[in-house]
Order: C-alpha cells, then structure tokens, then sequence
C-alpha cells in the first residue's frame, strides 16, 4: 500500500534504514577530522607504537567478548563497517527504483557477510514491492532467523504466514516469538487457535493451561470463560478429567464468579465419570438448592401398618451395619427421616433434572416425586433430552416403573421418535416381563434401525419366546450384500454374528437346509480366496423347490471374470482380521466340521468334497498337520459316498504310502480299485512292492493284480 504523499511504505522503511547509516556517515566524517588534526600535529614514532599497541589490546578483548557472546547467546547480526556503505547505497538504489542494482549489491554483502541480516531483509522489501510475496517471506524469515529476538517480526512473519495458509509455519514463528517473550497472552492465545485449526488437540489444550496460568486474579471473567471453553473441548474430546480439573480448578480461584452455566457443565462431568456426589456437592452448593432431613411424625395407624415393613428393614439395616452399638436405634431412625428438596425460582430446568439423575443414583428417592411432577408439565417435544436423561438414571438403578412412563410419553412424541428411545423403551418393558409390547418395541427398533445388530438380536430371541419361530427367523433376515460384505470389514463382522445367531436358531427349529446356507454364507465369508483357488462357487439355486445355497465346480475362466483376483484380495487383510476377532481358528474349524457333517447327513456329499479342497487351499487349515490329515479324511469318505472312485484312489494312494502297514487302510485302498474300474494302480503297487518287499497286503494285492491280468507265473509267486 501507499501513504498520503504516494509513495509506497517499503520505500519509507528503506528511508528509514537510509537515515540511521547517514547517523554512522557523520560520526566517520568526525572521525576523519579528528585524524586530520592528529596528523597535523606530527606525532612521533613512539606514540604511533604506543597506540598501535592500545589498538591491538583492544581488539583481542573484543575478538573474546563477541566469541564469548556468539557461544552463549546469537548476537544481532552486525555489518562489518566496510560493507556499511555498501548496504546504503543499496538501499539508495531500491529507493530510485534500481532494483537489480540493488539484489545485486544485497547478494554481495551475503556473500561477504552471511550473518548480517540488513541485506535479506532488503531483499524482502524489494521483493515485497515487486509483488512476489512468498519470496519475500522467505527472505524475510532468513532475517528474522539472524536477528530472532524482535518478537514484533516473528508476528508480522505469523500474520503474513497465515495470508499464505501456511499454518505450521505461522505456529512456528509465534513459537519464536514467545522465547523471547513467553509470558504474552496474545502470542499464546494465537498460537492455540492455530493448533486447533490444525487438530492438535493437546498442544492447544497446552497453550490455553499456561493462558490461565498468567492471567491475574483481577481476570477472573477471562479465566472464567477459557475454562468454560476448555472444558467444553475436553469433553468432546473425550477426556473428561482433564475437563474437570478445569473447570475444578475456577470454582476454586473465581468461586463468586461462578454462573448457572458453569454448574451445569461441572454437574455434566461429575455425571458423565459417574461421580454423583460430587455433582450432587456442585449443584447444592453453587444452584442455591437445598437437601434437608426432616422427621416424619407417625401416628399410631400408620405404625401398625409400617410394623411388618419396618421389622424386616431393621433386620436388612442390621445386616449391613456391622460393629456398630445400637443398629435398632439407627433404623427406627432412619425409617423416619425424610428429605425434601427446596429449589429456588429461576434454577434452569437442565440443572433441576442433573440434580434428579444424581439422587436417583445416590438411592435418595423421596424428594423426587413433586421434581418428576414438575419434569412431566415440560413438552417431550421441547425437553425430550431431559426425559431421556432421567429415565436412563431409572433404569441404571433399576426403576423401570418409574422409567416407563418417561420413556412412553418420548416415543409417543413425534421429535424423539427415535430407534434409541424405542430401545430403551423395548428393554424397560423387557425387565418389567411385558414380552409382548417389548417385542413390539424391538420390531420398531429394527424398522427405524435395520442395521441394528443388538435389536435384531433381542427381537428374535422373544420371538421364539413368544412361540413365533418364523417371526424369530425373519428378525435375523441378512442385514447387508455380498459387495458390502467383501469391502467393509464393519459390516463383515456384525453380518458374522447375525449369522452364527441364526444358525443356531435353524438348527434348534430342525431346518437342516437353511442351517446349512447360514453355515456355507459364514465359511464363504473366511475362505474366498480358497474357493478361487480351487475354482469352487457358492450359487443360490431353487433345485430343490425351496431357494437355498449350494457350492458347484466351475472352470478357472469363469472365476477369473467373475471374481477378479485382485478384487477377491480387496480388504483381505482388514476382513480376515475381523472375522478372527469374531471366531477364534479353533471356532472356524468346528464350523468347518459341522458345515460337512450336515452336507453329508443331507446327501449332499459332492458339495462335501468341493468344501474339503477349499479348506485345503486355506493356508490356515494346510499349515496345521493334523487338520490337514483329518481333512483329507474327510474328502476321501466324501468321495466314496459320492462314487468319485478316482478322486477316492487320489486320496487313498497318498494315505497307504505313508501308512503302508495299516491293513485298514489297504481295504478300504481295494475297495476302491473295486469299484473304480481302473487298473493304474497295478504299477503303484509293484513300485511301492520293491520298497516294501516283505509287506504281507502289498504281496496278496500283487497277487491278484497278476491273476487278474494272466500272469499265473507272477500270481503264484506273490501268493507262495
């Protein structure tokens, strides 16, 4: 910008500078007269020595005290005097528009004189002037960083740092300012602001303690407010301690200054870390609201009526006082004292209802019935948040009475219609023993919140309470798609445990076919990449009449274009770890094993086979010997009951050779060359015969190969 004479501020501030050399210029001319006289009056040559030797002293003490300065602090960066000249003359040249003359000049005494800061910020100001602001900062900052204790500069670098968005860099100048001035509130208070900006919660949270460590007693609104702010912050960051030293640490230093806001917010914490008393203690001692105890009198009707009642809360006094003198005397106490509650006008309603959630979680019960009356004359659709509030309290404690008719008068509002106050409503009518309208209320739930795992969950399990098992099913309906499932771990896991909740109800209702598609849905989920390998697909078919799942062997171009290997890997990791947060290896493989069981038990005994050669492709199950072995087991009994002879002999034929002196397993090795019409095996036989010559099942086996093929000669060898 330019002033009211039109000329441009950088020239000004050269002018400036300009006039504090022209200052050194008189003080070298008065020297040079000074040296004009001296030379006048002829000086001899011992007061040339004489001098010379002052001079040198001189300068070493200088030499050590600016080495001494340098280690200890960073001095200000000084122009050596020869180059002084030089700095005004560029300046000069700036200042009639020579502007390259005078970079030129600046670059040179950097060269000479690195540690100077007079040229860059010359520099700055020329490259101000010439409109490139982010070079000038540049320069300007390589000045500061000379010259670093003007706190002044370090600002004016934050605020044009800022003009840039460059906030780290803005945090780091104010940061430089306050090492030279660390008790400015201002500074402080800037860089906080800038912390947040940036989400770094703790270092603002920091900068703000130390804005009200410096703040003076006579600051008490502005210590006040901060601390508001800060608890407010530490709230939403969920460190409810550090909010509550805050806000602990006002009521103690500015206790006349507390509003009914601060008590509202202190009350908040106390209640959110579950410190009742303590709420209680702010709320009594800074709302003006009184507890008392009175003595209730009884008159001798009402006695007689409370005698079976006040025997059997003596007996209950007496037993949880223990030690004490006279436990009779304490209960009949007890029994008659009373406690009222004396609100005074102009209490907001927000600290009435705190002061309701803390006596009903201290067990202080009589004083709230006329707070209640009082609570209910409010519209649900204007103070629903504090209904909630005090019928959450009732059902921590345990007085679903009491909370139902809170709950009832929000869910029939037309604001908090909401699947969380219909939850709480469904679990209220749930422990009163209400089955039927709780069922009702979960159902409300689901419809509001379809991916509500829990509601799913409970609705079901009072559906087959209710004797409703297709209602009990249809509640555990799956909740998202197989894209869904394959990219989003979340939903991966709650899908997993609406599954294996399902399953169990399938198979407790005996409907082995949708048992077995929830156990095939689960174990597709764990081993998709397996089935890729083996080229099995899981399909959804009506072969049956009904629709239901089944797996199938298709080619390894299909499962290349329907199932891309690198979308098959998509979030692999993040799924997999989930799904064994879920389900333990062990849970998995006995999903595993039911999950054949049943397909075998329904005959389905090719699906068996294709479900065994994809566990053997996951790394898991391959890796572990004996799950290996028992798989492999379980494929060749698979593939007998399904007449797959061949893949049979392949399982067989390893089995025999690593176990060649089981006789178990060379019947079931002949049952199946038998059967499977092939005579491959007459060579196996003979090879594994000459490794094993004296194998008595290998010499009969042998034998009736021979016979079989005519040679009577090798027939009878083997058989003799």
């Amino acid at each position: 910008g330019e002033t009211s004479d039109g000329v441009s501020k950088s020239v000004h501030r050269v002018f400036a500078s300009m006039l504090g050399e022209n200052e050194d210029d008189e003080e070298e001319e008065e020297e040079e007269e000074e040296e004009e006289e001296e030379t006048r009056e002829q000086p001899t040559a011992g007061d040339v020595f004489v001098l010379e030797m002052v001079l040198n002293r001189e300068t070493k003490k200088m030499m050590k005290a600016s080495i001494y300065t340098y280690r200890t602090f960073i001095p200000r960066s000084k122009l050596p005097r020869a180059l002084r000249g030089l700095m005004g003359e560029a300046n000069i040249r700036f200042a009639r528009g020579e502007r390259e003359e005078a970079i030129l000049m600046c670059m040179e005494i950097i060269r000479q004189a690195p540690l100077a800061h007079e040229p860059f910020s010359t520099l700055a100001m020329i490259y101000e002037d010439q409109g490139d602001m982010e070079k000038s900062l540049q320069f300007e900052l390589i000045a500061a960083h000379l010259n670093p204790s003007d706190t002044e500069e370090w600002v004016r670098l934050a605020e044009m740092s800022l003009e840039q968005d460059n906030i780290k860099q803005a945090i780091f100048c104010y940061t430089k300012a306050l090492k030279y001035d660390a008790t400015n509130v201002r500074y402080l208070w800037e860089r906080s602001s800038l912390y947040e900006q940036l989400g770094e919660h703790k270092m603002a949270m920091d900068g703000y303690r130390r804005i009200l460590n410096l703040l003076s007693p006579s600051d008490g609104e502005r210590f006040m407010q901060l601390a508001r702010d800060m608890a407010k912050s530490y709230y939403e960051a969920n460190d409810a301690t550090s909010a509550i030293e805050i806000i602990e640490e006002a009521f103690t230093k500015h206790q006349s200054l507390v509003s009914m806001e601060d008590v509202n917010i202190a009350a908040e914490l106390y209640i959110s870390s579950k410190q009742y008393d303590k709420a209680l203690a702010v709320i009594t001692d800074f709302a003006g609201i009184v507890l008392e105890k009175k003595a209730s009198e009884k008159g001798p009707t009402e006695e007689k009526k409370d005698t079976e009642a006040g025997t059997e809360a003596q007996e209950n006094q007496e037993a949880v006082v223990d030690g004490q003198d006279n436990p009779t005397t304490e209960s009949n106490a007890a029994a008659v004292e009373k406690v009222s509650c004396c609100i005074p006008e102009g209490v907001p309603i927000d600290i009435t209802v705190k002061l309701m959630v803390c006596l009903v979680h201290l067990n202080i019960l009589e004083p709230l019935s006329p707070l209640l009356t009082t609570l209910v004359e409010q519209n649900p659709e204007e103070m629903g948040d504090l209904y909630l509030d005090v019928a959450e309290a009732f059902l921590d404690v345990g007085e679903y009475n009491s909370a139902l008719p809170l709950l009832s008068a929000l869910v029939c509002s037309e604001r908090y219609n909401m699947a969380v106050v219909w939850l709480r409503h469904a679990e209220c009518l749930k422990a009163l023993g209400h089955m039927e309208r709780a069922a009702e209320s979960y159902a409300k739930v689901v419809d509001l919140a379809p991916l509500h795992l829990d509601a799913r969950i409970s609705l079901s399990t009072l559906q087959q309470q209710l004797g409703r098992p297709e209602k009990a099913l249809e509640a555990l309906e799956p909740m998202y798609d197989p894209d869904t499932l394959a990219q989003d771990a979340n939903a991966a896991q709650q899908e997993l445990k609406l599954l294996l909740h399902r399953s169990t109800l399938l198979y407790s209702q005996g409907k082995m076919y949708g048992y077995v598609d929830t156990l095939l849905t689960m174990l597709a989920m764990l081993l998709k990449v397996a089935m890729s390998r083996a080229q099995v697909c899981l399909i959804s078919s009506s072969k049956s009449g009904e629709r239901h799942l089944y797996l199938i062997k298709v080619s390894r171009d299909k499962i290349s274009d329907n199932d891309d290997q690198e979308t098959a890997n998509c979030d692999a990791k993040a799924i997999f770890a989930v799904l064994t947060s879920v389900l333990t290896k062990d849970d998995w493989w006995n999903l595993l094993l039911k999950a054949i069981y049943s397909l075998c038990d329904l005959s389905r005994y090719k699906e068996a086979e294709l479900l065994v050669d994809s566990s053997l492709e996951y790394y898991s199950f391959y890796d572990d010997r004996q799950k290996r072995k028992e798989l492999e087991y379980f494929g060749l009994s698979a593939a007998i009951l399904d007449k797959n002879f061949r893949k049979a002999y392949n399982y067989i034929r390893i089995m025999v050779m690593e176990n060649v002196n089981k006789p178990q397993l060379w019947n079931i090795f002949n049952q199946v060359t038998m059967q499977s019409q092939d005579v491959r095996h007459h060579r196996f036989c003979l090879r594994l015969m000459l490794k094993n010559p004296d194998n008595h099942a290998l010499c009969v086996l042998n034998g009736h190969n021979a016979f079989v093929s005519g040679s009577f000669k090798h027939a009878l060898g083997n058989t003799i």
